[in-house]
């Protein structure tokens, strides 16, 4: 066969590509959002937004970046960035020659005719002759080799690195998505936290009221002026600010401890004092934008994708072992029996042996490695739809949240001012004498309820808009690689 004709050959087997191509799955959810929950007015792209641009609370500005630091979870998933790309430079070198060099010495004595007699040369060290007729031997040697290189004609060890690659992308990604989901677990522990010392002001605030009233009922029932009834009715209002107190305490030492592990531990430093409950973000209105975008924007949605692409590299990699498997070695040196002149022409040495390998009969292993491939192919575009279909999800309902959110904190504003009135009524007829003392204690009762349900509708309100700005991808735009890695090299994204 001409040497032109045999190395076209070799190169259209080496394209061979047995791997699916990858096409990125059909979005399973609606082109867009419900209508009834697109803002009134233009928003801005929550991708384009970093995130310290968006928090504008210093205190909890600090925490994050403490958290982003520290958090042992995330410094978990940088690790495992690194372990992946160590994972690729593996794989992807089988795709080259490994070549190795060296170099070797020996000297020992073998009887007269035997092939260890006569070294490399075909002679024997006159000087280590013995009186038996054996001979000493010595051979030296130097080259290099290439050891068991795989011929890639089916593309295996092509799509084996290409498997490891994606892995590898599919692990920054996963990092990247971790650290939203760091940013939206430590904003809201934060805001649990300023939710339970606003609501413990409140409750310290009504215990004092309270303590006060206590007394002058006590005043008034000693002299006759009311009845028992009336002073335990306000007792029993001071036990339940009393009760609600202890309660809000032991929240807000619990948030407080999840923080500090979400953190990493303890600050460091003096904090800055924290913004007032409710002015934590940027009141920039945000962008629904459309389902298409999240494909692009969620990392949780590219990590996924990146799994499907290796799951259909490694279908690639089932198929080339149904075909010969061709490896080539070869060395390249010098042999001889002097050191001396060691490395000369008439020294120089050389071999090459390529070798296949066919199945013949696996009982069924091959085959039943391809249809594991394929099932986690159809896994994989199973765990990319639902990664969509979630992501969806998440954004409609923080959609839906900032809009009947506002709605609920306009109306409980509304609710608690007139509940005030309602108690203020209450203690004057109560003073008048016009009612007994059980109105003013529904009164009080419904005040405090409405005041503490109006704390907590804030919060919500609040941390709807930060769910909502990680669900849209918020500061992904560009996707920086903030991780404290080298920098991805540019051919892992061709």
């Amino acid at each position: 066969m001409p040497r032109p004709f045999l190395l076209l050959m070799c190169a259209l087997l080496a394209g061979c590509q047995l791997a699916p191509p990858h096409e990125r799955p059909a979005s399973p959810t609606a082109n867009r959002y419900p209508a009834a929950l697109e803002p009134d007015t233009p928003g801005i792209d929550a991708a384009t937004i970093p995130w310290r641009d968006f928090i504008i609370d210093s205190r909890l500005q600090a925490l994050l970046e403490t958290a982003l630091e520290r958090n042992r979870d995330l410094q978990v998933a940088v690790q495992r960035i690194e372990e992946t790309r160590g994972q690729f430079r593996i794989q992807n070198a089988d795709r080259y020659p490994s070549l190795g060099l060296s170099a070797d010495a020996s000297r020992g004595r073998f009887p007269t005719g035997t092939s260890g007699a006569t070294g490399a040369t075909g002679a024997t060290s006159g000087a280590g002759a013995t009186a038996a007729g054996g001979g000493v031997v010595e051979r030296y040697s130097l080259g290099i080799a290439v050891t068991a290189f795989e011929l890639d004609f089916w593309g295996r060890v092509r799509n084996l690195g290409e498997a490891a690659r994606a892995e590898y992308l599919a692990s920054i990604e996963a990092q990247r998505a971790f650290r939203l989901s760091l940013i939206a677990d430590v904003s809201a522990t934060y805001l649990a936290v300023r939710e339970a010392d606003a609501r413990i002001a409140l409750a310290e605030a009504t215990l004092r009221s309270r303590r006060d009233g206590l007394s002058i009922a006590e005043t008034r029932y000693q002299a006759g002026i009311t009845s028992a009834l009336d002073y335990n009715q306000a007792q029993a209002l001071l036990t339940q600010a009393r009760t609600e107190l202890a309660a809000l305490r032991l929240t807000r030492a619990q948030q407080a401890n999840y923080l500090t592990l979400l953190i990493g531990g303890e600050p460091t430093g003096p904090l800055p004092p924290p913004a007032p409950l409710g002015q934590q973000t940027n009141p920039v209105t945000l962008a629904a934008g459309l389902p298409s975008t999240l494909l692009l924007a969620r990392p949780d949605i590219l990590a996924a994708e990146e799994r499907l692409r290796a799951a259909r590299a490694n279908i690639g990699v089932a198929r080339a072992a149904f075909f010969p498997q061709v490896t080539l070695t070869g060395s390249a040196g010098y042999a001889s029996s002097e050191l001396s002149g060691l490395v000369s022409a008439d020294n120089r040495t050389w071999s090459i042996g390529p070798s296949i390998s066919l199945p013949l009969f696996d009982f069924g292993r091959n085959r039943g490695n391809l249809t594991v491939a394929e099932a986690r192919e159809n896994i994989a575009i199973a765990e990319y739809e639902r990664a969509i279909e979630a992501a969806f999800r998440e954004v409609a309902d923080a959609l839906a949240g900032r809009r009947y959110l506002a709605e609920q904190v306009t109306a409980q504003a509304e609710n608690l001012a007139t509940l005030r009135r309602i108690a203020d009524l209450a203690q004057d007829r109560y003073a008048e004498g016009v009612v007994n003392y059980l109105e003013v204690l529904d009164a009080e009762r419904n005040r405090f309820d409405a005041e503490q349900a109006f704390i907590q509708v804030q919060r919500a309100q609040l941390q709807n808009l930060i769910e909502l700005y990680v669900a849209l991808g918020g500061g992904t735009a560009g996707r920086p690689n903030e991780t404290p890695t080298e920098e991805t090299p540019s051919d892992l994204r061709s």
